[in-house]
């Protein structure tokens, strides 16, 4: 989501890849409107607060909102992926902004909307030596 998470932004080609696979073994058995818009998307790992939590970032509004209403699917794939997440099932469904180019997420913690722009993977952090 950032540009510390996605350093090469243009070609996310694996990242894509990786959320077909996970769509193709876990939702397999969803209806198929879900794996439809699911398939626009890109599932992440990254820290918010310093915590890690499962994000799905949407191409747009529409996509999020309606994501949002259904979490329930997406609590067993945290569990999944990330081997109980430390006891937390939080997931972010979010969208850019196009104007602001600010993220918009809904927090399955708080069950509500907020802009964020501290995400950061647990893999991008750098020295700066």
């Amino acid at each position: 989501m950032s540009e510390a998470q996605t350093p090469q932004n243009k070609d996310r080609t694996l990242e894509q890849a990786l959320t077909n696979k996970i769509i193709d073994d876990y939702f397999d058995n969803s209806e198929s409107w879900l794996r439809a818009i699911l398939r626009m998307c890109i599932f992440s790992l990254a820290h918010l607060d310093g915590k890690p939590v499962f994000v799905v970032e949407c191409p747009n509004q529409a996509v999020a909102k309606r994501l949002s209403r259904k979490t329930y699917p997406f609590r067993g794939i945290v569990y999944y992926l990330t081997d109980y997440l430390d006891g937390q099932d939080r997931t972010l469904f979010c969208y850019q902004e196009p104007k602001s180019a600010t993220w918009c997420c809904f927090d399955t913690s708080t069950h509500s909307w907020k802009n964020v722009s501290n995400l950061q993977a647990p893999t991008a952090s750098t020295d700066s030596q």
